[in-house]
């Protein structure tokens, strides 16, 4: 008990010193700020008469540029949070435009709807490539629909299945409007997005997931699957919650047979 209490006052004088070695330390460096400061000060300059005036002009200039990586710390953070803010902005007129405007010509195509729920029960959006007419479209129009249909989905997780089955160049996006629309959407739409499947991918698809997830969209890289058979979806989505056109389901018969897959329910998805 003895040695606990000695031990207990020790350590309350270290803490409390005056003389603590932090202390000193901070106190040369202090003094040798305030030579530096003094070794940078133009003297020639003094011999003039004003010298108090011209001492204070030379610190208020190295206070100033010992200031400047602060300044563009703030100017940074300043200039984000105002690019934020227009980003929201114009998020939210575009949200009012596809609240308002009648986009029943893309609509009326099927290409992409909101088709059950997945095992976890989070909302399966399905988007089938070859009802998507990317060179005959009004893509604004896509993707003022596209949001009037995510918006109130992606505010919760939810996951995408793509069917690439018998698309053709016709029906592929430009880069350049694959970007913009990545960078109009809000985080909620990357974040609450726990899985995007890509049923029957082919060469271009494999290239064109490998380029977006590396350079344009890393976030989502680790949820993006590639699976060669709607079979394999029905690990994660049950058939009943899965609503495709026959197309898709014909081609995956012709081309990987009859149940050529057990499903294994997944207890999570990534």
């Amino acid at each position: 008990m003895h040695n606990m209490i000695n031990g207990s006052f020790q350590f309350s004088s270290d803490d409390d010193s005056d003389n603590s070695p932090h202390d000193f330390e901070s106190c040369v460096s202090d003094l040798e700020y305030g030579l530096s400061d003094l070794n940078n000060l133009n003297y020639s300059s003094y011999s003039g008469g004003g010298m108090h005036s011209h001492i204070q002009a030379d610190l208020d200039r190295q206070h100033l540029l010992g200031d400047t990586s602060r300044n563009s710390v703030y100017e940074k953070v300043v200039a984000d949070g105002i690019e934020d803010l227009e980003h929201q902005e114009r998020y939210e007129r575009l949200l009012y435009r596809a609240q308002v405007e009648d986009l029943n010509e893309v609509s009326g195509i099927g290409c992409l709807y909101q088709s059950g729920v997945d095992r976890l029960g989070r909302p399966v959006v399905v988007f089938c490539g070859k009802w998507f007419p990317a060179n005959n479209i009004n893509l604004e129009k896509a993707l003022l629909y596209l949001i009037k249909l995510l918006d109130p989905i992606v505010k919760g997780d939810y996951v995408i299945a793509y069917f690439h089955t018998l698309t053709s160049a016709n029906n592929y996006p430009s880069l350049h409007w694959l970007r913009e629309v990545y960078s109009v959407l809000p985080y909620k739409y990357k974040k609450n997005l726990k899985a995007f499947y890509i049923v029957h991918p082919t060469f271009w698809t494999k290239m064109m997931t490998w380029w977006f997830t590396t350079f344009m969209a890393p976030a989502i890289k680790a949820k993006v699957h590639s699976l060669p058979g709607v079979e394999h979806l029905y690990s994660a989505i049950t058939k009943d919650q899965l609503e495709i056109p026959a197309y898709i389901t014909e081609y995956d018969m012709a081309t990987n047979g009859l149940h050529y897959f057990t499903p294994v329910p997944q207890a999570t998805c990534s």
